[in-house]
């Protein structure tokens, strides 16, 4: 007899995060995924149910269910990223509901940058407005593949289609030019859950999916063994036992793609090659092994192998530059200038750098570049150039999410300056709006 957790582990699992203007919904609707689709305990909906009683409202307030921050429920808004677990018998979820306020589209980046899927809140009553444009471009320059833009508050502007088919084709059109490739429009009323978990009895207009329907039918793909194989070494071992007296291993997570024993690999940034030996998985010698195992390689010979170093395939190895030209978005309340030392964290490897060029920042009102910025304030997004003090294997960041980003850090303090993507700013525009059936090429 095959019991609940088997069947759980045989799901799959989907990273998704939800965005949006203030006062969109985005609480509410993530209150009422978790609580339709019976993935609230008893005591929780009691405490939000002696919560709303004590703030005057009659039925419970499901958005309390994630504004767990004193601030944010005295507020009403979403100031930090809040994860939730929860399953189904068909999938299993990851969620970040990250905040609406433009003062926080940073905890965005936070919270998209591993998903595989973002829903964009959209209110019927204001349509697309610029903080649903800068949550697109997020989404967009952070490559996740589907984006499901959810018109709320339906209920408001009487279930009208026209309205929903015009916000739809103008978000539509916008994301597409950022080259998202795939877009579902859903109308939903977050508050009286319509098209959330159950079809709406009040828009049999609309014949598409309801939003938990979407989020369990979703193609999504965790196959990260056809992507280039990467290792980032994050610790050599050297016992030097009387029974180990010369194990030298080098030990880290699989970021990506599939490792042999007698595969020729270089070590980067020396450029050295050799062979693999040996590979060591959870005590035991393995022929193969893949993303994201955690294992130590032997190699044939002894290089000089240090923390922050990058093994890779011999023949397909990431080009080693010390210029990084690449878009960041900036998260720190201090801004970036031209001229400014900073550190670069790639991987496991922090190396010394200063910031070149800064050579545009995005304008997200119609995507133009406006040109030699000078600096970047907190939630800009924009191209830079940065040097750095030692060379490093960065991949384009439309071809690993994992190898092509990397921080910006401030030596001082510690403090995440920026978030960086390596390479192209976007993907080409999207020709047209096509259901993705293969995302062999998305490397999460």
């Amino acid at each position: 007899m095959t019991t609940t957790a088997e069947q759980l582990s045989a799901t799959t699992l989907l990273r998704f995060a939800t965005a949006g203007s203030v006062d969109d919904g985005k609480s509410t609707l993530v209150g009422r995924l978790l609580h339709d689709s019976k993935a609230v305990l008893t005591d929780q909906l009691e405490a939000v149910e002696q919560a709303s009683l004590s703030r005057g409202q009659e039925t419970p307030d499901l958005a309390l269910l994630t504004d767990g921050l004193r601030a944010e429920r005295e507020q009403g808004i979403t100031i930090d990223v809040a994860y939730r677990y929860f399953a189904t018998a068909r999938r299993r979820f990851i969620l970040a509901d990250t905040p609406g306020h433009v003062q926080y589209t940073r905890n965005m980046v936070t919270g998209a940058s591993t998903a595989e899927l973002a829903v964009v809140l959209v209110d019927a009553r204001n349509g697309v407005v610029e903080q649903t444009r800068r949550h697109a471009a997020v989404a967009a320059l952070l490559r996740v593949p589907h984006v499901v833009l959810a018109v709320n508050k339906m209920d408001l502007v009487d279930y009208a289609e026209p309205v929903f088919a015009a916000i739809a084709e103008e978000f539509t059109a916008y994301a597409a030019s950022l080259g998202v490739p795939e877009i579902t429009a859903i109308p939903i009323s977050a508050l009286a859950g319509d098209n959330v978990v159950e079809p709406s009895a009040h828009m049999d207009w609309y014949g598409g999916p309801t939003v938990l329907e979407h989020l369990e039918t979703v193609p999504v793909s965790h196959d990260l063994t056809a992507c280039h194989a990467r290792f980032p070494v994050q610790y050599v071992i050297r016992p030097q036992l009387a029974e180990h007296p010369d194990y030298r291993g080098y030990a880290g997570q699989i970021a990506a793609g599939v490792f042999r024993v007698g595969e020729a690999v270089s070590v980067l940034p020396s450029g050295r090659t050799t062979t693999i030996t040996g590979i060591d998985a959870l005590g035991e010698s393995v022929d193969i092994a893949w993303a994201p195992q955690s294992v130590t390689l032997r190699l044939a010979d002894d290089i000089d192998i240090s923390r922050g170093d990058l093994i890779a395939p011999a023949d397909d190895a990431p080009a080693v530059s010390q210029d990084v030209e690449a878009t960041v978005c900036h998260v720190a309340d201090q801004p970036l200038t031209v001229g400014r030392r900073v550190l670069l964290k790639h991987t496991t490897r922090t190396v010394k750098a200063i910031v070149k060029d800064i050579p545009s920042r995005l304008t997200l009102d119609d995507l133009s570049q406006h040109p030699a910025p000078g600096q970047l304030v907190a939630n800009d997004i924009g191209r830079v150039v940065v040097r750095t003090a030692e060379p490093l294997a960065l991949d384009p960041y439309e071809y690993s999410r994992r190898t092509g980003s990397f921080l910006l850090i401030d030596p001082a303090d510690g403090t995440t300056l920026s978030a960086g993507m390596a390479g192209a700013a976007f993907a080409e525009a999207a020709e047209a709006v096509v259901t993705a059936d293969d995302d062999a090429a998305w490397d999460f």
